[in-house]
Order: C-alpha cells, then structure tokens, then sequence
C-alpha cells in the first residue's frame, strides 16, 4: 500500500501511535501506568467542546465501572486497556474531521453478544440515557 494510500491525518495517527509505542519503551510497572494516566489526561485536556466533554465524562464512567482498566492512549485517542491491550476508547470527531465522537470497544472488550454486535457508538449529545447506556456497556466490555 502506498504512502498516498492515506490521508495526512491518518498518517498523524500513526505517528501519535509509533511515538507512543516509544514513549513506554523501557518504562515498566507503576512508572508505565503513571506516564501512561498522563498521557490520557493531557489528550482529554487537549479536547475542546464536545469532544473534551465526552472524553471527560467516559473517563468517569471507566474509572467508575471498570476501575481495573488502565488509561493510556492509542494513536492519540483517550483509551482504557486490560493486560496492556486496548478494550475501549474515545475517538474524537476532531481527530478524522467526522461529525460525531465515538466510543468504541476492540476485540478485547467482553461485548460478543450473538452473531452480530455493534463496537462503535456515535455521541451526539451527553445525556443521562447516553451515560446509563455507555456504564452497562462498559461493565459489560470489562
């Protein structure tokens, strides 16, 4: 595939992503974890509108629901991982120029709920539905 192949802001991403991967190389334990909480906070922090409030808000949910999940961040995403392996994150609609911030869940997450099941939600809009349903699927991913 050639370079062309994707767009600059994709090529940012994986930039953001090899330095990560940099980043925490040599780093272990509680020092990896720590720099790791930082990096998530200052992604957060650097979010404006309603990307920074559902990045926030998520935040609390995770920490709340899922306090065994780790924050760090994946190619520049707010994240929350099990055993160093992403299970949910934030992608802010700034970040691709999208009209909405999703939340999503990798493979890791435990959502697997018959044939077929969604791992991506649009947030349009913060509500208490929206945080009531993001806390049962957050439960439920960890």
């Amino acid at each position: 595939m050639s370079e062309d192949s994707f767009s600059a802001t994709e090529r940012a991403a994986m930039k953001q992503r090899a330095e990560e991967v940099r980043a925490a190389k040599g780093v272990k334990g509680a020092a990896k974890k720590a720099k790791e909480f930082d990096a998530c906070m200052e992604a957060i922090a650097a979010l404006e509108g309603l990307d920074r409030l559902v990045a926030e808000r998520f935040h609390v949910v995770v920490t709340e629901e899922a306090p065994q999940l780790d924050p760090k961040t994946w190619y520049g995403f707010p994240s929350y991982a099990r055993d160093g392996k992403v299970v949910t994150f934030v992608q802010p609609a700034s970040k691709f120029d999208t009209r909405y911030t999703s939340i999503g869940f990798n493979e890791d997450a435990h959502l697997d709920d018959g044939a077929m099941w969604a791992t991506s939600f649009a947030v349009v809009e913060w509500t208490d539905e929206v945080e009531r349903t993001l806390r049962e699927l957050v439960r439920k991913a960890a």
